[in-house]
């Protein structure tokens, strides 16, 4: 295999402590898009991501993480989604004047426990020690009521 030297492309360096980029020759550096953006625009990319992803992106780099963690708009869109299983919990916590992160955050785990158990996902479970393994949040009696009713249309 013949190299090309006319031809300049970036180079990975890596060492213990981190991964860089460096170009070589006259390549530039591919530039993060978050700082060339306003802090707004970048927001709402992040806003774009699903929950799992966004924590990610915010390890990503300090940047990173301060966009997202200081972005009302960033986590009321994830808070949003969480509302479509949620709406009861998510109003009262907006109403006792948590932030769209701490609204989320407390009631993430509770709607995807909730949804499972609308769609059904332990209809069969028939004592507790099958559900050993699963991470469980306290419901409230509404909440129940939904969940038994579902049930029953079963």
């Amino acid at each position: 295999m013949q190299h090309d030297s006319t031809r300049t492309s970036p180079v990975f360096l890596v060492s213990k402590r981190r991964a860089s980029l460096r170009p070589t020759g006259d390549t530039p550096a591919p530039e993060n898009f978050a700082e060339t953006l306003p802090t707004e625009m970048s927001a709402q990319i992040f806003g774009e991501l699903d929950t799992g992803s966004l924590c990610s992106a915010s390890q990503t780099c300090k940047l990173w993480h301060y966009i997202i963690e200081e972005s009302d708009q960033v986590w009321r869109s994830q808070c949003l989604l969480v509302g479509a299983v949620c709406q009861r919990e998510v109003d009262s916590d907006r109403r006792d004047g948590l932030s769209w992160k701490v609204t989320l955050v407390k009631n993430y785990t509770r709607s995807r426990l909730k949804k499972d158990w609308l769609r059904g996902r332990y209809s069969h479970v028939r004592s507790a020690e099958e559900l050993i393994g699963r991470k469980m949040v306290p419901l409230d009696a509404e909440t129940w009521g939904e969940i038994l009713q579902a049930e029953l249309d079963r």
